[in-house]
Protein backbone atom coordinates (compact mmCIF):
# COMPACT_ATOMS: atom_id res chain seq x y z
CA UNK A 1 0.00 0.00 0.00
CA UNK A 2 1.63 3.42 -0.91
CA UNK A 3 1.84 5.82 1.81
CA UNK A 4 0.01 9.10 2.14
CA UNK A 5 2.56 10.72 3.71
CA UNK A 6 6.48 10.07 2.75
CA UNK A 7 9.22 11.78 4.95
CA UNK A 8 12.66 11.95 4.10
CA UNK A 9 15.90 13.57 5.78
CA UNK A 10 12.94 16.77 6.44
CA UNK A 11 15.51 19.95 7.98
CA UNK A 12 14.75 23.08 8.79
CA UNK A 13 17.13 25.82 9.49
CA UNK A 14 16.01 29.51 10.43
CA UNK A 15 17.91 32.55 10.76
CA UNK A 16 18.51 34.27 14.29
CA UNK A 17 19.29 37.75 15.48
CA UNK A 18 21.22 39.70 12.70
CA UNK A 19 21.71 43.36 12.33
CA UNK A 20 18.33 45.36 11.20
CA UNK A 21 19.57 47.58 8.09
CA UNK A 22 18.42 50.50 7.52
CA UNK A 23 16.30 50.85 3.74
CA UNK A 24 18.36 51.34 1.03
CA UNK A 25 17.29 52.32 -2.62
CA UNK A 26 17.89 49.91 -5.85
CA UNK A 27 20.96 52.07 -6.61
CA UNK A 28 22.72 51.65 -3.02
CA UNK A 29 21.21 47.78 -3.12
CA UNK A 30 23.70 47.18 -6.31
CA UNK A 31 26.46 49.71 -5.61
CA UNK A 32 26.36 47.45 -2.32
CA UNK A 33 26.12 43.74 -4.46
CA UNK A 34 28.59 44.95 -6.61
CA UNK A 35 31.48 46.13 -4.24
CA UNK A 36 30.97 42.81 -1.91
CA UNK A 37 29.76 40.23 -3.98
CA UNK A 38 30.48 37.21 -1.93
CA UNK A 39 29.33 39.11 1.74
CA UNK A 40 25.48 38.10 1.50
CA UNK A 41 26.82 34.23 1.18
CA UNK A 42 29.65 34.46 3.74
CA UNK A 43 26.83 35.68 6.04
CA UNK A 44 24.22 33.05 5.75
CA UNK A 45 25.86 30.33 8.34
CA UNK A 46 25.62 32.99 11.26
CA UNK A 47 22.80 33.00 13.64
CA UNK A 48 21.04 30.14 12.65
CA UNK A 49 19.97 26.87 13.88
CA UNK A 50 18.11 23.89 12.89
CA UNK A 51 14.76 23.28 14.25
CA UNK A 52 14.63 20.10 12.37
CA UNK A 53 16.91 17.79 10.98
CA UNK A 54 17.40 14.16 8.87
CA UNK A 55 14.05 13.68 9.78
CA UNK A 56 12.36 10.43 7.96
CA UNK A 57 9.31 8.31 8.46
CA UNK A 58 6.16 7.15 6.20
CA UNK A 59 2.64 7.05 7.27
CA UNK A 60 -0.32 4.87 5.77
CA UNK A 61 -3.46 5.90 5.10
CA UNK A 62 -6.34 5.78 7.83
CA UNK A 63 -3.53 6.02 10.80
CA UNK A 64 -3.54 7.87 13.97
CA UNK A 65 0.37 9.35 14.54
CA UNK A 66 0.94 10.83 17.90
CA UNK A 67 3.92 13.22 18.00
CA UNK A 68 5.12 14.20 21.43
CA UNK A 69 8.58 15.67 22.76
CA UNK A 70 9.38 19.04 25.32
CA UNK A 71 9.04 22.51 23.94
CA UNK A 72 11.15 23.32 21.33
CA UNK A 73 11.95 19.51 20.06
CA UNK A 74 10.33 20.79 16.46
CA UNK A 75 6.77 19.40 16.80
CA UNK A 76 5.11 22.36 15.08
CA UNK A 77 7.08 23.25 12.33
CA UNK A 78 7.18 19.91 11.24
CA UNK A 79 3.68 20.33 11.17
CA UNK A 80 3.78 23.69 9.62
CA UNK A 81 5.96 22.03 6.86
CA UNK A 82 3.12 18.98 6.22
CA UNK A 83 0.70 21.60 6.53
CA UNK A 84 2.72 23.29 3.32
CA UNK A 85 2.83 26.70 5.66
CA UNK A 86 6.60 26.39 5.43
CA UNK A 87 8.86 24.60 3.19
CA UNK A 88 11.53 22.28 4.28
CA UNK A 89 15.68 23.53 4.21
CA UNK A 90 16.61 19.94 3.04
CA UNK A 91 14.40 17.08 2.23
CA UNK A 92 11.51 16.01 0.46
CA UNK A 93 7.70 15.58 1.79
CA UNK A 94 5.10 13.96 -0.22
CA UNK A 95 1.66 14.35 0.40
CA UNK A 96 -1.05 12.26 -1.26
CA UNK A 97 -4.60 14.21 -0.04
CA UNK A 98 -6.34 17.26 0.67
CA UNK A 99 -4.88 18.56 4.16
CA UNK A 100 -6.61 20.10 6.59
CA UNK A 101 -4.89 21.69 9.72
CA UNK A 102 -5.66 23.15 12.95
CA UNK A 103 -2.06 24.52 13.64
CA UNK A 104 -3.43 27.89 15.47
CA UNK A 105 -6.63 29.24 16.92
CA UNK A 106 -7.89 30.75 13.68
CA UNK A 107 -5.51 29.82 10.94
CA UNK A 108 -6.72 30.75 7.83
CA UNK A 109 -9.69 32.60 9.25
CA UNK A 110 -10.40 36.57 8.37
CA UNK A 111 -11.34 38.36 11.38
CA UNK A 112 -13.60 40.96 9.74
CA UNK A 113 -15.91 37.54 7.96
CA UNK A 114 -18.57 36.09 9.71
CA UNK A 115 -18.48 32.34 10.61
CA UNK A 116 -20.37 31.71 7.78
CA UNK A 117 -18.11 33.51 5.71
CA UNK A 118 -14.84 31.75 7.15
CA UNK A 119 -16.78 28.61 6.88
CA UNK A 120 -16.84 28.91 2.77
CA UNK A 121 -13.56 30.54 2.90
CA UNK A 122 -11.77 27.75 4.27
CA UNK A 123 -13.19 24.87 2.17
CA UNK A 124 -12.38 26.79 -0.67
CA UNK A 125 -8.86 27.19 0.25
CA UNK A 126 -8.79 23.24 1.07
CA UNK A 127 -10.34 22.98 -2.44
CA UNK A 128 -13.59 21.79 -2.03
CA UNK A 129 -16.77 22.91 -4.35
CA UNK A 130 -19.59 24.90 -2.56
CA UNK A 131 -22.38 22.35 -2.79
CA UNK A 132 -19.76 20.08 -0.63
CA UNK A 133 -19.04 23.01 1.96
CA UNK A 134 -22.88 23.42 1.64
CA UNK A 135 -23.66 19.64 2.58
CA UNK A 136 -21.55 19.81 5.77
CA UNK A 137 -22.27 23.29 6.80
CA UNK A 138 -25.01 22.35 9.25
CA UNK A 139 -23.11 19.99 10.78
CA UNK A 140 -20.29 21.70 11.15
CA UNK A 141 -22.50 24.82 12.99
CA UNK A 142 -23.95 22.28 15.19
CA UNK A 143 -20.77 20.65 16.59
CA UNK A 144 -19.16 24.32 17.20
CA UNK A 145 -22.17 25.51 18.83
CA UNK A 146 -22.12 28.93 17.81
CA UNK A 147 -25.09 29.07 15.34
CA UNK A 148 -26.56 31.85 16.98
CA UNK A 149 -23.36 34.43 15.58
CA UNK A 150 -22.77 32.23 12.79
CA UNK A 151 -23.80 35.44 11.27
CA UNK A 152 -21.76 37.71 13.63
CA UNK A 153 -17.70 38.21 12.43
CA UNK A 154 -15.62 35.92 14.22
CA UNK A 155 -13.58 38.94 15.76
CA UNK A 156 -16.30 39.21 18.00
CA UNK A 157 -16.22 35.96 18.95
CA UNK A 158 -14.66 35.00 22.37
CA UNK A 159 -11.63 32.45 22.39
CA UNK A 160 -13.80 29.50 23.03
CA UNK A 161 -16.02 30.06 20.03
CA UNK A 162 -13.13 30.49 17.64
CA UNK A 163 -11.25 27.65 18.34
CA UNK A 164 -14.57 25.14 18.40
CA UNK A 165 -15.60 27.06 14.72
CA UNK A 166 -11.47 26.46 13.82
CA UNK A 167 -11.65 22.73 14.47
CA UNK A 168 -15.17 22.11 13.18
CA UNK A 169 -14.30 23.67 9.97
CA UNK A 170 -10.86 21.47 9.86
CA UNK A 171 -12.63 18.43 10.64
CA UNK A 172 -16.23 18.51 8.58
CA UNK A 173 -14.46 19.28 5.45
CA UNK A 174 -13.88 15.77 4.45
CA UNK A 175 -9.36 16.06 4.21
CA UNK A 176 -7.72 13.17 3.79
CA UNK A 177 -5.05 13.83 6.12
CA UNK A 178 -6.14 16.12 9.55
CA UNK A 179 -3.02 17.67 11.16
CA UNK A 180 -3.73 18.71 15.05
CA UNK A 181 -1.18 20.47 17.05
CA UNK A 182 -1.89 21.82 20.15
CA UNK A 183 -4.69 24.00 20.13
CA UNK A 184 -6.78 21.83 22.19
CA UNK A 185 -5.26 22.87 25.16
CA UNK A 186 -6.98 26.05 24.81
CA UNK A 187 -10.43 24.65 25.20
CA UNK A 188 -12.36 23.15 28.37
CA UNK A 189 -12.01 19.33 29.63
CA UNK A 190 -15.53 18.71 27.85
CA UNK A 191 -15.03 20.23 24.26
CA UNK A 192 -11.69 18.08 24.21
CA UNK A 193 -13.29 15.33 24.65
CA UNK A 194 -15.64 16.30 21.78
CA UNK A 195 -12.69 17.09 19.76
CA UNK A 196 -11.28 13.91 20.67
CA UNK A 197 -14.15 11.39 19.89
CA UNK A 198 -14.37 13.15 15.64
CA UNK A 199 -10.66 12.78 15.73
CA UNK A 200 -11.12 8.91 15.87
CA UNK A 201 -14.87 9.03 14.21
CA UNK A 202 -12.46 10.96 10.87
CA UNK A 203 -9.94 7.75 11.26
CA UNK A 204 -12.26 5.18 11.58
CA UNK A 205 -13.59 6.83 7.81
CA UNK A 206 -9.78 5.86 6.28
CA UNK A 207 -8.26 9.41 6.70
CA UNK A 208 -4.84 9.82 8.29
CA UNK A 209 -4.45 12.17 11.18
CA UNK A 210 -1.23 13.29 12.96
CA UNK A 211 -1.77 14.81 16.44
CA UNK A 212 0.36 16.56 18.36
CA UNK A 213 -0.32 16.84 22.04
CA UNK A 214 1.32 16.72 25.89
CA UNK A 215 -1.72 15.08 27.19
CA UNK A 216 0.07 11.40 27.00
CA UNK A 217 -3.56 9.73 28.27
CA UNK A 218 -5.17 11.44 25.02
CA UNK A 219 -2.27 10.55 22.27
CA UNK A 220 -2.59 6.70 24.07
CA UNK A 221 -6.10 6.94 23.55
CA UNK A 222 -6.00 7.83 20.26
CA UNK A 223 -2.85 7.19 18.55
CA UNK A 224 -1.55 3.26 18.24
CA UNK A 225 1.75 4.42 17.01
CA UNK A 226 3.56 8.01 18.56
CA UNK A 227 6.79 9.89 17.04
CA UNK A 228 9.27 10.85 19.97
CA UNK A 229 10.98 14.06 18.75
CA UNK A 230 13.84 16.06 20.57
CA UNK A 231 16.02 19.06 19.57
CA UNK A 232 14.48 18.26 16.28
CA UNK A 233 15.50 15.39 15.82
CA UNK A 234 13.39 11.74 15.89
CA UNK A 235 14.16 9.78 18.43
CA UNK A 236 12.16 7.30 18.37
CA UNK A 237 8.72 5.92 16.17
CA UNK A 238 6.60 2.73 17.41
CA UNK A 239 3.71 1.91 19.62
CA UNK A 240 2.45 4.63 21.74
CA UNK A 241 2.58 3.57 24.95
CA UNK A 242 6.05 2.36 24.34
CA UNK A 243 7.21 5.74 23.20
CA UNK A 244 5.39 7.16 25.71
CA UNK A 245 6.88 4.78 28.38
CA UNK A 246 10.48 6.11 26.81
CA UNK A 247 9.54 9.56 27.04
CA UNK A 248 8.19 10.22 30.09
CA UNK A 249 11.19 7.90 32.15
CA UNK A 250 14.15 9.50 29.93
CA UNK A 251 13.89 12.91 31.61
CA UNK A 252 12.36 14.96 28.56
CA UNK A 253 8.96 14.49 29.91
CA UNK A 254 7.68 15.84 33.14
CA UNK A 255 9.48 15.20 36.60
CA UNK A 256 8.29 12.22 38.80
CA UNK A 257 11.25 13.12 41.65
CA UNK A 258 12.21 16.10 43.24
CA UNK A 259 15.07 16.55 45.76
CA UNK A 260 16.22 18.79 48.65
CA UNK A 261 19.60 18.61 48.64
CA UNK A 262 20.24 22.18 51.22
CA UNK A 263 18.64 21.33 54.45
CA UNK A 264 18.07 25.10 54.32
CA UNK A 265 16.34 25.40 51.57
CA UNK A 266 13.95 22.40 51.84
CA UNK A 267 10.62 23.04 52.60
CA UNK A 268 9.66 22.47 56.46
CA UNK A 269 10.22 24.11 60.02
CA UNK A 270 12.73 23.57 63.21
CA UNK A 271 11.22 20.12 63.20
CA UNK A 272 11.35 18.36 60.44
CA UNK A 273 11.91 19.09 56.71
CA UNK A 274 11.16 17.21 53.29
CA UNK A 275 14.07 15.49 51.23
CA UNK A 276 12.74 13.83 48.72
CA UNK A 277 9.50 12.97 46.67
CA UNK A 278 9.82 9.78 44.26
CA UNK A 279 7.00 7.88 41.87
CA UNK A 280 7.85 4.25 42.65
CA UNK A 281 6.97 1.60 40.11
CA UNK A 282 6.66 -2.04 41.85
CA UNK A 283 10.37 -2.49 40.69
CA UNK A 284 11.74 0.13 42.68
CA UNK A 285 11.76 1.99 39.91
CA UNK A 286 11.57 6.26 39.34
CA UNK A 287 8.95 6.62 36.25
CA UNK A 288 6.31 8.96 35.37
CA UNK A 289 4.50 6.41 32.97
CA UNK A 290 2.29 3.83 35.14
CA UNK A 291 0.65 1.75 33.65
CA UNK A 292 -2.84 1.63 35.10
CA UNK A 293 -2.96 -2.34 36.34
CA UNK A 294 0.05 -1.60 38.27
CA UNK A 295 0.63 -0.45 41.51
CA UNK A 296 2.53 2.94 41.90
CA UNK A 297 3.94 4.06 45.07
CA UNK A 298 4.94 7.62 46.25
CA UNK A 299 8.02 7.57 48.35
CA UNK A 300 8.33 10.70 50.62
CA UNK A 301 11.56 11.06 52.48
CA UNK A 302 11.89 13.37 55.68
CA UNK A 303 14.61 14.33 58.14
CA UNK A 304 13.39 14.45 61.66
CA UNK A 305 15.30 17.80 63.42
CA UNK A 306 13.44 17.65 66.82
CA UNK A 307 12.54 14.40 68.44
CA UNK A 308 9.81 13.82 70.38
CA UNK A 309 6.92 14.64 67.86
CA UNK A 310 3.93 12.67 66.80
CA UNK A 311 4.59 13.31 62.66
CA UNK A 312 1.92 12.37 60.23
CA UNK A 313 2.78 12.23 56.10
CA UNK A 314 -0.03 12.80 54.01
CA UNK A 315 -0.19 13.27 50.27
CA UNK A 316 -3.53 14.72 48.26
CA UNK A 317 -4.14 13.50 44.52
CA UNK A 318 -5.20 15.52 42.44
CA UNK A 319 -6.52 15.20 38.37
CA UNK A 320 -5.06 17.62 34.93
CA UNK A 321 -8.75 19.29 35.84
CA UNK A 322 -7.69 20.30 39.37
CA UNK A 323 -10.14 17.97 41.10
CA UNK A 324 -9.14 16.36 44.15
CA UNK A 325 -9.57 12.34 43.56
CA UNK A 326 -8.55 11.28 47.28
CA UNK A 327 -6.25 11.99 50.39
CA UNK A 328 -4.02 9.72 52.41
CA UNK A 329 -2.74 9.64 55.69
CA UNK A 330 0.14 7.23 56.77
CA UNK A 331 -1.23 4.90 59.35
CA UNK A 332 1.22 2.47 59.78
CA UNK A 333 1.16 0.90 63.29
CA UNK A 334 5.11 1.07 63.82
CA UNK A 335 4.79 5.02 63.74
CA UNK A 336 0.99 5.89 64.47
CA UNK A 337 0.48 8.13 67.66
CA UNK A 338 4.47 7.44 68.74
CA UNK A 339 6.53 10.48 68.82
CA UNK A 340 9.77 9.64 66.43
CA UNK A 341 13.47 10.47 67.00
CA UNK A 342 15.52 12.46 65.45
CA UNK A 343 16.96 11.10 61.85
CA UNK A 344 16.04 10.23 58.16
CA UNK A 345 12.03 8.53 56.95
CA UNK A 346 11.37 6.99 54.38
CA UNK A 347 7.48 6.50 53.74
CA UNK A 348 5.73 5.26 50.60
CA UNK A 349 1.95 4.82 49.87
CA UNK A 350 0.95 2.59 47.61
CA UNK A 351 -1.81 2.66 45.35
CA UNK A 352 -3.64 -0.50 44.05
CA UNK A 353 -3.33 -1.41 39.96
CA UNK A 354 -6.40 -0.63 38.64
CA UNK A 355 -7.70 2.27 40.60
CA UNK A 356 -6.95 5.18 39.45
CA UNK A 357 -8.16 6.57 36.24
CA UNK A 358 -6.11 7.71 33.19
CA UNK A 359 -4.87 11.17 33.01
CA UNK A 360 -1.88 13.45 34.74
CA UNK A 361 -2.15 13.03 38.54
CA UNK A 362 -0.37 15.74 40.69
CA UNK A 363 0.73 14.83 44.25
CA UNK A 364 1.12 17.37 47.30
CA UNK A 365 3.26 15.90 49.83
CA UNK A 366 2.88 16.91 53.74
CA UNK A 367 4.02 16.45 57.09
CA UNK A 368 1.54 17.34 59.97
CA UNK A 369 1.26 16.60 63.69
CA UNK A 370 -2.46 16.27 64.78
CA UNK A 371 -2.56 17.42 68.56
CA UNK A 372 -1.65 19.85 68.38
CA UNK A 373 -2.45 20.56 65.06
CA UNK A 374 0.47 21.88 63.10
CA UNK A 375 1.84 21.60 59.37
CA UNK A 376 5.30 21.16 59.07
CA UNK A 377 5.80 21.56 55.17
CA UNK A 378 3.23 20.91 52.48
CA UNK A 379 4.76 21.01 49.25
CA UNK A 380 1.64 21.51 47.07
CA UNK A 381 3.30 19.93 43.59
CA UNK A 382 5.54 17.68 44.58
CA UNK A 383 5.35 14.99 41.89
CA UNK A 384 3.23 14.68 38.76
CA UNK A 385 2.70 11.30 37.02
CA UNK A 386 0.91 9.70 34.07
CA UNK A 387 -1.69 7.09 34.15
CA UNK A 388 -2.08 5.22 30.64
CA UNK A 389 -4.58 2.86 30.07
CA UNK A 390 -4.31 -0.03 28.41
CA UNK A 391 -5.70 -0.84 24.98
CA UNK A 392 -5.24 -5.07 26.23
CA UNK A 393 -8.58 -5.29 27.28
CA UNK A 394 -7.62 -6.46 30.86
CA UNK A 395 -8.36 -3.43 32.30
CA UNK A 396 -11.56 -2.07 33.48
CA UNK A 397 -12.44 0.16 29.73
CA UNK A 398 -12.26 -3.52 28.23
CA UNK A 399 -12.97 -3.67 24.74
CA UNK A 400 -14.34 -0.25 25.10
CA UNK A 401 -12.02 2.62 23.13
CA UNK A 402 -13.84 5.86 23.84
CA UNK A 403 -13.85 8.07 27.15
CA UNK A 404 -14.14 6.97 30.25
CA UNK A 405 -15.23 9.80 33.17
CA UNK A 406 -14.54 9.75 36.58
CA UNK A 407 -11.91 10.31 39.00
CA UNK A 408 -11.01 6.96 39.24
CA UNK A 409 -11.43 3.39 37.50
CA UNK A 410 -11.59 0.11 39.09
CA UNK A 411 -11.86 -2.93 37.95
CA UNK A 412 -15.19 -4.16 39.83
CA UNK A 413 -15.91 -8.22 40.59
CA UNK A 414 -19.02 -8.88 38.31
CA UNK A 415 -21.73 -11.95 38.79
CA UNK A 416 -24.44 -13.03 36.41
CA UNK A 417 -27.09 -15.53 36.67
CA UNK A 418 -28.81 -16.87 33.90
CA UNK A 419 -31.61 -19.36 33.56
CA UNK A 420 -32.94 -20.83 30.11
CA UNK A 421 -36.57 -20.17 28.61
CA UNK A 422 -38.63 -22.75 29.80
CA UNK A 423 -40.89 -24.74 26.93
CA UNK A 424 -43.70 -22.72 26.82
CA UNK A 425 -42.66 -19.18 27.47
CA UNK A 426 -43.05 -16.57 24.82
CA UNK A 427 -42.17 -12.49 24.95
CA UNK A 428 -44.10 -9.86 23.37
CA UNK A 429 -42.11 -8.73 20.69
CA UNK A 430 -41.97 -4.72 20.56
Amino acid sequence: MKPVIKVKGVGKQYRIGGPQLPYQTLRENLSNTLRAPLKKFRRNGQGTFWALRDIDFEVQAGEVVGIIGRNGAGKSTLLKILSRITEPTTGRVELYGRVGSLLEVGTGFHPELTGRENIFLNGAILGMKRSEIERKFDEIVAFAEVDKFIDTPVKRYSSGMFLRLAFAVAAHLDPEILVVDEVLAVGDAGFQRKCLDQMKEVSQHGRTVLFVSHNMPAISRLCPRTVLLNEGTMLEDGPSNQVISSYLQSGLGTTAERKWSDMRKAPGNHIARLVAVRVRTEENETSEAIDIRRPVGIEMEFQVLEPGHVLVPNHKFVNEEGVTIFCATDLDSAWRNRPRPAGRYTSTAWIPGNFLAEGSIIVEAALSTFDPEMIHFDERDAVAFQVVDSRDGDSARGDYAGPMPGVVRPVLDWTTDFAPNEQGDSWPVQ
